[in-house]
C-alpha cells in the first residue's frame, strides 16, 4: 500500500438542509447554530491532536459551508481563519438536477429513478448535465488524496468522506454510499488507517 501523508479530515458543520434531508450537492448553503459549535469542537480537537501545526496544509472544499467550518476550526485551533487554500476536487457529489430537492419530492415525480438508485446508490447517475455517480466521486478523491504531499487538515463533505472509506477504509461500495458520516468528529487518515476522534 502506498504511503500517505498524515491527513486529519472533518465534515463541514451541520446546515439547515441537513436537519430537512435535502439533496445539496454543490449548492451553496451555510452552516447554522449547531453546525457552527460543531466545527468549533472539531477545532478543539484538531488543536489537542495536532498542537503545534508546523507543517500542516489546510485545505477546503470552496463551498461556502466547508470554509466556513475551516475559518472556525482554525480560530479555535488559535490561528488565523483565512490562512488556508481551497481545491475543488473536495466539493461535494454533484447531484445534478436533484440538487435542492428531497428524496420524498423527487419520488413523486420520478419513482423509478429514486428505486434505481436504492439498487446500486454507488453507481446510480442523477439526471443532469455535471451529475456524477459515487464512482466517479471517488475517482477525483483518490485524485487529490494521492496528490497530498504533506501533512494536512482538510475539511469536505459527506460523500467525499465515503469516497476515503471505500478507497481507503475496506468498505464495500454499498457500505461506503451508506455509512453515516457525524459533522462533530475528526478523521485521521494514517498509515493507511482510518480513526474518528
Amino acid at each position: 500500500m502506498a504511503r500517505h501523508p498524515l491527513i486529519y479530515f472533518s465534515r463541514h458543520g451541520q446546515t439547515d438542509w441537513n436537519v430537512s434531508r435535502r439533496i445539496q450537492g454543490q449548492i451553496e448553503r451555510d452552516i447554522n447554530e449547531q453546525g457552527r459549535a460543531e466545527a468549533d469542537r472539531n477545532g478543539c480537537k484538531l488543536k489537542e491532536l495536532i498542537g503545534n501545526e508546523d507543517g500542516f496544509a489546510f485545505v477546503a472544499s470552496p463551498l461556502r459551508r466547508t470554509r466556513e467550518t475551516m475559518e472556525r476550526i482554525r480560530m479555535a485551533m488559535g490561528l488565523e481563519s483565512a490562512a488556508y487554500t481551497t481545491d475543488p476536487l473536495l466539493m461535494e457529489l454533484n447531484f445534478g438536477d436533484w440538487q435542492g430537492f428531497t428524496e420524498t419530492e423527487i419520488a413523486v415525480e420520478a419513482p423509478e429513478s429514486i428505486a434505481a438508485r436504492l439498487a446500486d446508490k454507488w453507481n446510480f447517475l442523477p439526471p443532469g448535465a455535471k451529475a456524477e455517480s459515487y464512482a466517479m466521486l471517488a475517482c477525483r478523491i483518490r485524485y487529490w488524496v494521492e496528490s497530498v504531499s504533506q501533512k494536512t487538515v482538510c475539511v469536505t463533505h459527506g460523500g467525499c468522506l465515503r469516497s476515503i472509506f471505500y478507497l481507503y477504509g475496506g468498505l464495500s461500495e454499498d457500505e461506503a454510499a451508506n455509512v453515516f458520516i457525524p459533522q462533530d468528529r475528526i478523521l485521521r487518515f494514517e498509515y493507511g488507517v482510518l480513526t474518528w476522534f
